[in-house]
């Protein structure tokens, strides 16, 4: 008899492939005559770099996005940014599950994996509210920068709202209003406001959301103290969010206090607005509403940790991940402090979550420091300036000090691959560690001490 073979992709292989069949077709679409704004085609090198910028809803661009792309151009990098901050499997089981489709056990686990949820209960209605909260918002995005947009720029302004508010929401940091990001908006305290407001909500994770909305539903009955039944997930995430927004923003706020090329000349709402406005969007957003070129260094090598550290999981944004990074510092003091389990909020994390942090904070920083290696082999850019476009592809969040216009071929190819990575690398390993093998070996390697530090 004819055996025949059956080729199934693991959770892991479906991502990475889904990622990059999108960046490929993408790439084509964007190297077409017709989503060029001159009459001629775009380099196919920079409709690679721009499908992958979208996808990976990273933002670093190596043409201006307003005058490059004609409005068709604009439309497939629109799409782009959205299917990247859903992900494409969420659309995809979306679509299945609008047609009435009924979703397997496998289809399931693959929700599952790719949200890095623990349980398969409620898979559909999650990916629903999911599909639904983001539209939501994103509208109500749109609406408030209409407000600005439609005054300034007439009809086109409903266009640049939609496209301002999928972006910001998706952590893209892509715009169609001008080469210089948002900085012409640094004193509009609605630009300023909205934007961070969409970064926010989408960097700290869906689950968030509804363990939110899930405890105020009590708060008449409990009062504010119905807070503490938020989940240790929702704790960790708003305390380290909070902590490392308002910590940047300070920090950057005094950094910069005096500095005459960022906001030395500001007053001080406008000051305050600037810092805080710079610290959100390090949070893998990519908009500026400063030159990040001129920074001081104290500011840049902050906003290289805010960048590195990113959001939160299950959301739009990259990095890291606070959760991450709470877990690595707490399971660090409870060392020192000899202590054998480590505690957070009164609870115990379970040792496979402290290896998980440790694991994807390493592969993390082996790509950004192979990336910047790399890149600094093949240009003679300052290393401050290497670092901020190296961490920012790594993170996906597109904040540059304008160097990613001047990227040779080389640089390019550099960045393509280490904004790949940066999206689907630390998910990949999480779900590589989600994944669950049959065969234990029985017989365990002996254990000898070593010195550490």
């Amino acid at each position: 008899m004819k055996k025949t073979f059956h080729f199934k992709l693991s959770t892991t292989q479906a991502v990475m492939l889904s990622f990059f069949l999108a960046i490929f077709v993408g790439s084509i679409l964007l190297a077409l005559p017709i989503s060029s704004s001159g009459s001629e085609a775009v380099p196919y090198i920079d409709a690679l770099f721009t499908a992958t910028t979208s996808i990976c809803v990273t933002g670093l661009v190596t043409l201006p996005t307003v005058t490059t792309w004609s409005t068709f151009g604009h439309i497939i990098i629109l799409i782009l940014i959205q299917i990247g901050g859903l992900g494409i499997i969420t659309i995809l089981f979306g679509f299945m599950i609008m047609l009435k489709r009924k979703l397997g056990l496998e289809d399931r686990i693959l929700i599952q994996d790719a949200f890095n949820l623990n349980t398969l209960s409620g898979l559909i209605k999650f990916v629903q509210k999911v599909l639904l909260g983001t539209f939501v918002v994103e509208g109500i995005g749109a609406l408030l920068y209409m407000i600005v947009f439609i005054p300034e720029f007439g009809v086109r302004g409903i266009w640049i709202s939609v496209f301002n508010s999928i972006s910001a929401f998706c952590n893209a940091g892509i715009d169609i209003i001008s080469e210089d990001s948002l900085c012409a908006y640094v004193f509009n305290p609605i630009i300023n406001m909205t934007t961070c407001l969409l970064i926010f909500l989408s960097g700290i994770g869906y689950i968030v959301w509804w363990d939110v909305l899930k405890v105020l539903k009590n708060v008449k009955k409990q009062g504010w103290k119905c807070f503490r039944y938020l989940t240790l997930h929702s704790k960790i995430t708003l305390s380290a969010t909070g902590i490392l927004i308002f910590g940047g923003a300070f920090l950057i706020f005094i950094f910069e206090y005096h500095n005459p090329l960022t906001m030395g000349d500001y007053s001080l709402v406008h000051k305050l607005q600037a810092a805080l406005f710079q610290s959100v969007t390090t949070r893998t957003a990519g908009f500026a509403t400063i030159p990040q070129q001129n920074l001081t260094n104290a500011s840049a090598i902050v906003s290289l940790l805010l960048m590195f550290i990113g959001g939160s999981p299950v959301g739009t944004a990259g990095g890291i991940k606070t959760v991450t990074i709470s877990v690595l510092l707490v399971s660090a003091l409870a060392t020192i402090r000899n202590k054998a389990e480590v505690v957070l909020f009164h609870r115990t994390i379970p040792k496979e979550a402290v290896s998980k942090a440790v694991a994807v904070t390493s592969i993390s920083f082996i790509v950004m420091f192979t990336s910047t290696v790399l890149l600094s082999a093949v240009t003679d850019a300052p290393a401050l300036d290497i670092m901020y476009e190296t961490i920012s592809a790594t993170a996906t969040v597109g904040l540059t000090r304008n160097l990613t216009s001047s990227l040779n071929l080389w640089g390019k190819i550099i960045l393509i691959v280490t904004m790949y990575l940066g999206r689907i690398g630390p998910i990949s390993l999480l779900l590589a560690f989600n994944k669950k093998t049959e065969n234990k070996n029985i017989i365990k390697n002996p254990t000898e001490e070593i010195s550490i530090g």
